[in-house]
């Protein structure tokens, strides 16, 4: 993702740019990792030393609320971020549990038993087992 100013990305989609939240969203344009609430905190704790797990929540659900971050939901126990709001799909590999984006052609799902209805949001996810995990099976 291209955002050069963290803080004016925030500020012109509604959210006061804390340092906190600034930090959040530079790790989820980053790492490109599609990280937990705990994942996210762990990597930035040490950091920011009066950063909590709840502080990450509320951000993530503002971030989500605003629309800057899809919130990918492939297990119902867990609950995972990602930065990149265009339409593509989701692969999480049953071995490393790593999420995998891929793309897919919205157009032509070939929906038929709900022809003419209108779409706003597509979620597309896949389980398996990935290319590397495979090799290594």
């Amino acid at each position: 993702m291209g955002i050069e100013n963290v803080a004016q990305y925030l500020k012109s989609h509604g959210i006061k740019p804390s340092y906190q939240r600034v930090r959040v969203f530079e790790y989820l344009i980053t790492n490109r990792n599609h990280p937990t609430v705990d994942t996210v905190y762990k990597a930035l704790a040490d950091e920011i030393p009066t950063l909590s797990k709840t502080t990450v929540y509320n951000t993530l659900k503002l971030f989500a609320e605003k629309n800057i971050v899809l919130v990918i939901n492939i297990e119902d126990n867990e609950i995972r971020y990602d930065a990149d709001t265009s339409v593509h799909g989701h692969f999480k590999c049953l071995k490393c549990n790593k999420v995998y984006d891929f793309q897919f052609d919205e157009e032509n799902l070939n929906i038929k038993s709900i022809e003419g209805f209108d779409f706003h949001q597509t979620h597309v996810y896949i389980k398996g087992i990935c290319k590397n995990c495979k090799m290594n099976y």
